[in-house]
């Protein structure tokens, strides 16, 4: 049962109690609502067979200046009686294999990442239902576990994709998920919530990153050949700069952006829990060599909040799966004890994508507060985290399954991290 209490700054806490024990358990997945049963207008207007799927595939990831000898694509789907390509689904399979962990392991509730609808979000104008897409990209691969776990809650955030058309497909999505016994996405898109008993507690931060981005101002430069990124000056000299476009739908109302910055300081400064998690669609870091410009606004707005009262923030948006921490240098000084900050990346539970490792390389080279510690791309996955209150730890397992749609569980790597927040 969904418990709904009033917040100040309007966003909603919610309240959600586990079993008495020393660990609180949940799953962690994004991007998960595509299906080629609701394609990209490209695809439409330029139908293409296999072959030259996957040929226009190869193309971009030379043009990116990836390395040849790297290239991969995703399984594809070709649709019934045609020749018509697209890239296969791992929805499904992801939901049949977190169902398969949970039956095994503790699963108290689930986060969702954004990009909950591919690839317009609601009110798409494609003549489509809105509560058949719904339904079919949001409810249905989660079936198996919920079929498991009955009661099981997921907790949503909005992606850029959920955002694509208007302010009306949002609030579609809105009303949709709180209606749904297993979904909440808040009053507003953002909201925090609560989960376990006090001084063994967790209090999650939901945010609406793609409102946050499209409150600021900042340029779309490409990298370099080399894979390094390019200077604003240097771009903007060359022509190479350009301003992010925000949909005029997309543009902050009243302040509502300021509003959500302002709630989320003041909420985690406030927050009596234990443990404090923040998580969103977008990335702060990452190796994937197109979200970068992204991650650097991102990092200067949020950065100085999680670094100080956060012990993990999460997201999708890549995907891939990865790990990375940034050690808080630039924010908490040089001289600061306390541990690097976890950034979570699960955003392969529908689609996948391939890493830029020259970039990566940079990235590691130029940024010395900056880590990776693990990463898997071309593959489908999610992540499973722990907080055991009687370890002081932030445990995280990341998970795949393999791209025959079987939807087998296979466990790739764990790691642990110490409690941060104080």
């Amino acid at each position: 049962m969904k418990t709904l209490l009033r917040l100040a700054g309007c966003a909603l806490l919610l309240s959600h109690t586990v079993q008495a024990s020393d660990t609180i358990s949940f799953l962690a997945f994004g991007d998960g609502g595509y299906h080629p049963d609701y394609p990209k207008t490209k695809h439409i207007k330029n139908p293409r067979n296999e072959a030259a799927f996957i040929a226009a595939e190869r193309q971009d990831w030379l043009a990116d200046h990836r390395p040849a000898s790297e290239f991969d694509h995703t399984p594809i789907y070709v649709y019934p009686g045609t020749e018509i390509a697209s890239e296969h689904t791992g929805a499904l399979v992801v939901g049949q294999a977190m169902a398969t962990l949970c039956k095994a392991a503790k699963c108290d509730f689930a986060i969702q990442l954004g990009d909950n609808i591919y690839p317009d979000g609601a009110d798409a104008g494609d003549g489509k239902d809105d509560q058949k897409r719904m339904d079919d990209l949001i409810k249905k691969p989660l079936l198996p576990l919920f079929a498991v776990k009955p009661d099981l809650m997921v907790y949503s955030a909005l992606g850029n994709h959920d955002w694509k058309s208007s302010r009306k497909g949002v609030a579609l999505q809105l009303a949709w998920m709180n209606k749904e016994a297993n979904f909440t996405l808040g009053e507003k898109g953002y909201y925090s919530y609560k989960v376990g008993t006090p001084g063994a507690d967790v209090e999650f931060f939901v945010l609406d990153t793609n409102m946050l981005l499209s409150g600021q101002h900042y340029y779309d430069i490409p990298l370099r050949a080399d894979g390094t990124e390019q200077g604003l000056a240097s771009a903007l000299a060359s022509g190479q700069a350009e301003v992010e476009e925000i949909e005029k739908h997309e543009t902050p109302l009243n302040g509502e952006d300021h509003q959500q910055l302002a709630w989320l300081a003041s909420g985690l400064k406030q927050s009596t829990a234990k443990w404090k998690i923040v998580y969103g669609h977008h990335v702060l870091w990452s190796i994937g060599g197109t979200k970068y410009n992204e991650a650097h606004v991102l990092r200067k707005i949020l950065l100085p909040e999680l670094c100080e009262y956060a012990d993990a923030y999460i997201a999708g948006h890549e995907h891939d799966l990865e790990l990375l921490t940034d050690d808080c240098s630039r924010v908490l000084g040089k001289d600061s004890t306390r541990p690097p900050l976890p950034l979570i990346i699960s955003g392969a539970a529908a689609k996948m994508r391939g890493v830029h490792t020259p970039f990566a390389k940079a990235q590691a080279a130029h940024y010395p507060e900056y880590a990776l510690l693990w990463h898997k791309a071309f593959t489908w996955g999610f992540a499973h985290i722990s907080l055991d209150n009687q370890k002081d730890e932030l445990q995280l397992q990341f998970y795949s399954t393999p791209r025959d749609q079987s939807g087998e569980l296979i466990t790739e790597a764990a790691f642990s991290f110490k409690h941060r927040s104080q």
